[in-house]
């Protein structure tokens, strides 16, 4: 069982920039591929972005690129999202996930473990 807890969300003009946090617990950490998802109002859950075990990959969906970073403490048990030039649209609940495997990471089933969610609201 892993425990995930993200941090960080809030609500920001847009422009401005976040770092998202999230916190795991359980099992080793650097045994599972990390990702940040998001869910608008309306809308179903997508893909923001992944990290490999090692942290050597990660991939982002075409909406963030150049503007988000995904990275991972392995030491400190914690993977970050770090969200710069935030627009409206980026407005979402983020969540974080855990997958033990290392291929398909874009996609929800891959992943074993789910956080809660931390809310982004980002006016105009």
């Amino acid at each position: 069982q892993v425990l995930l807890v993200e941090s960080g969300g809030g609500l920001v003009q847009a422009g401005v920039s976040l770092r998202l946090s999230c916190a795991a617990s359980g099992r080793t950490f650097s045994w599972y591929a990390m990702g940040w998802f998001r869910q608008a109002p309306g809308k179903e859950r997508e893909f923001v972005a992944a990290i490999t075990r090692s942290g050597i990959s990660n991939f982002y969906t075409d909406s963030v690129k150049g503007r988000f970073t995904i990275s991972r403490d392995n030491a400190k048990n914690t993977v970050y999202l770090q969200m710069n030039s935030l627009k409206p649209e980026d407005t979402a609940v983020y969540h974080c996930a855990a997958s033990p495997r290392s291929s398909g990471l874009k996609y929800e089933r891959t992943y074993d473990y789910w956080g809660q969610g931390t809310q982004v609201t980002v006016s105009s």
